[in-house]
Order: C-alpha cells, then structure tokens, then sequence
C-alpha cells in the first residue's frame, strides 16, 4: 500500500482545522513505556520508508521529537527513493541499524531464512503494552510469524484493503442500489456509461476504471478467485492463472468493447485513475479503503456544497456468497540480527504503539506539524501537506482515539476491510508470476487476445518457469 498512500500527501486539508479534543485522555490509552535505566546517551539507529517528516527539515523535526519522547539519540534514516534496494544493500553489507521498517511479508519470510533478522516473540509476549489485545489484536501477530511459528516484526501502523468504490451520489441519481453480484455491477456499470450521471448533456463517462490488474480483487471475488498464490493439496496454485478466470476476463472485455471501461485501464497509473474520479468521468474505480475519506475530503475542500459522495463497496458475492477483498501487507518494524542497540529498538516499539507515539506517527511535531491549545489541535501549514500520515496515518490501538474527526465514509470502508478483507498468500516466487500473469490478464481484459489462449500461455509459462505446480 505505500505507493498509494504516500500519494496521499497530495490531499491537502485546506483551511484552519479544529477540534476541541482532550489531550490528556493517556487514563484510557496503554501506558508509555517505563524509561530504559541509563537510556540517556543510548543511540537508536532507523531506517525508514514512510515514518517521518515529508522534508529533510521535517525528517529532523521527527527525529528530535522522537529523541525527547524516548530519552534515545535518534538517527532517522529516511532515503528519498529506492528504498527497497537501500533496505536490501543495508542487510547484505552488514550495515548497523536498530529497527528497519518493511512492508512485504515475502520479503521477511526471505530475511528469516537468511537468519538477519531477530526473534521478537518473548519481547512481545512479555510486553504489557503490545501483548494487550486492545493495542494490537491477537489474531493479527499471525501475518507477522515466519513458518517456525515464531514473531519477527511490530506492526508500524494498520493496513487496509482495496476494494470497488462507487459514485453514490450517482447510483441514487439513477436510482440504482449497490450492485452485490456480477450481473448487478455490469448493469450499474452501463447505466454510468449511458444515461448521463453527471448531467452535463455529453456522452463522456465510463463505469470503471483501474490501474491495471493490482486492485480488482473485489470484482474477481465473484468468481471465487483470489489474486496471489493459494495452496491446494501443498501445491502452488495462482486462480487468476485457471480457467475459472476466463469467463471473468471475457466480462471485462466486453465491458471495453462497449466503452464501458476506461480504454486506457492498462496504462493508467494510480493518479490517472484517480483524477478520472474526481472529474467526473468514472463512476468506479478499484482502490484503497482509506481514498474513500480522501476522495470525498479533498472534493468538500474544493465546494463545500459538492453533491460528491464516495463510498466503498464489499467485494462482489461468489455463487456460494462468499465475498473476497485483498487486504494489503502490513507495514511493520524488523530488528536486525547485528543490531547494535536491540534494547532502545524494543523500547521505542512500546512507544510507537501508544498514545504518543501514535500521535507522533500521525500528527506529526507538535510546534512544528501543528499546535496544542487548552486541548485544540491545529494543524499548521506544513501539517496540512502532511495530511495527518507521518506513518501512523490509521492504528491498531483503540484506546487511541482521533485527534481530528475521521475524513467521510472512511470508517465504513475500513469497516468492510476488517470483515472481508484477508491477507494473500506471499511466497517468494510471486513476483516473477504476477509479471506473467499481469501480462496475458490485461491482454484477455482489453479483448486483445482471447480469454482461454490467454490462460493457456500464463499457465505454460508459469510451469515452464516452475512458479507453480
């Protein structure tokens, strides 16, 4: 999800925000964690991606804040680009940091089976803070376990899941209901794309658009179909590689052929989409749970009298009315095997998972990213362009409540998230079989090649590859 949400920063919450807001309710928030004896002087070396400031300026901002809240001296290392490479260069070279921030679970299950990262389990079981299921849910520390069973990260913040998400102030102009099946989205789809939603008199919308294959895992629900590997019998399996896709693939294509969808869903990339949506010229696109608040945020900020409304959709019922949605890996914290500081690393995850800390990851610098007044928080300009995510833009803690309220209908889509929304199969070979799959999906979808041919040569070349079995 980091490509996307990092986009987010473009959202700027215009004008002065307020909210009167306790800023003292830490009574019902997971207690701060106790001060490391002799913590003075100890050093916390970080590599970040997403935790910090948005400038250089601010990276230092965020790393002096941090340094007074823990009584660490904080180095934040937050590489403007490539980030994956510099993670990978760190661990190979030998370099020493405390905590590395990751965001893909094939790529853990690889550093556990090279033995660089450490066994966190006794750390968590034995923590007041994180062990506490209102701070991080139980069942949760099982998408963070390597095959021995063991913990190897904490959870940086909550991941959401990507999901169809509908004009709804278009379907209740066409007096149209939320489509819950196939057949129901294409005639909502068609509706989009004839009989005006916007009302300008021109025939210029469509009913849907994506940004190539990654987030139409709600659609494909329909056919049961998960999007990365599923084991069957222990063998490796892709559904969107069987023929149960192919009638799938035909539907998209004849959803092209009859300028439902937006011809130009293959090259699109993530801003394209969204602009398309935010113009007024799709009535769905495919994306994250959390763009539901950003999209209907960012049209109120521009008229606040804007009939815009945004809302997040359930994935389509399969015929035995399961209903499937692809839940992001989560972003979370490693420490290295060679770390120097292992103990000021444990102490920061404690911090970083309660009320300060949390605020820090979201909020951002107080002084800095916005101000505390008799229990108002205001956000300053560079706040603003922030967008309330120095990190920590959603949490797992409940007892941590807002600052601010929560951006519209985004609390109903994340809502669908956490009762539909599973994690996905990720083993190390998915990466060179999604570029196979990638490639022939989006040819069957365009009408480009027919459907079966399609997945006939993804499946020859899967097993040629040996990405399955």
């Amino acid at each position: 999800m980091n490509r996307n949400m990092n986009a987010a920063k473009a959202l700027v919450l215009a004008g002065t925000v307020l909210l009167s807001a306790c800023s003292n309710n830490s009574n019902a928030s997971s207690p701060s964690p106790a001060p490391a004896e002799n913590s003075e002087g100890v050093k916390l070396e970080i590599l970040a991606g997403n935790v910090g400031g948005k400038t250089p300026e601010g990276n230092t901002q965020f790393a002096q804040a941090l340094s007074e809240k823990t009584g660490l001296e904080v180095t934040l290392d937050k590489p403007a680009s490539d980030y994956d490479q510099k993670v990978l260069t760190a661990l190979s070279s030998g370099a020493k940091y405390d905590l590395i921030e990751v965001s893909d679970l094939a790529k853990l299950n690889a550093l556990i089976d090279q033995g660089v990262v450490t066994d966190l389990t006794g750390f968590v079981q034995d923590s007041k803070i994180l062990s506490d299921p209102s701070v991080i849910p139980t069942g949760e520390w099982e998408q963070l376990k390597g095959p021995d069973g063991k913990i190897y990260g904490v959870f940086s913040k909550f991941q959401g899941a990507t999901m169809p998400i509908v004009r709804k102030d278009w379907l209740n102009k066409l007096g149209l209901q939320e489509p819950k099946t196939l057949d129901e989205l294409y005639t909502v789809l068609k509706a989009f794309k004839e009989k005006d939603p916007d009302g300008n008199g021109r025939a210029d919308t469509y009913g849907l658009s994506t940004a190539g294959l990654y987030d139409i895992q709600g659609i494909m629900s329909a056919a049961g179909l998960k999007y990365r590997y599923v084991l069957d019998n222990g063998k490796r399996t892709l559904p969107y590689a069987t023929d149960a896709a192919i009638p799938m693939y035909e539907w998209f294509a004849k959803l092209v052929k009859e300028g439902i969808m937006d011809p130009n869903f293959i090259t699109n990339d993530t801003a394209k989409m969204r602009n398309l949506f935010l113009t007024d010229r799709v009535g769905m696109v495919t994306y994250w749970d959390a763009w539901v608040g950003m999209f209907n945020n960012l049209k109120q900020q521009e008229d606040a009298a804007t009939t815009f409304q945004a809302a997040g959709m359930a994935g389509l019922q399969a015929a035995d009315g399961t209903i499937l949605m692809r839940r992001g890996d989560p972003d979370f914290w490693i420490i290295p095997a060679n770390a120097p500081h292992p103990e000021a690393a444990k102490k920061f995850l404690e911090f970083w998972n309660t009320e300060d800390g949390i605020t820090l990851g979201s909020l951002g610098v107080e002084g800095y990213d916005y101000a505390l007044d008799n229990g108002k928080y205001t956000l300053t300009d560079i706040g603003k362009e922030a967008n309330m995510d120095h990190g920590v833009p959603y949490w797992y803690n409940t007892t941590v409540k807002p600052k601010f309220p929560a951006l519209p209908g985004v609390e109903d889509a994340m809502a669908l998230s956490r009762e539909y929304a599973t994690l996905e199969l990720s083993l190390p070979t998915w990466p060179d079989a999604e570029k196979i799959v990638t490639n022939y999906a989006l040819k069957a979808m365009a009408g480009q090649m027919p459907a079966g041919e399609a997945v006939e040569q993804m499946q020859k070349e899967l097993k040629a590859a040996n990405l399955i079995d």
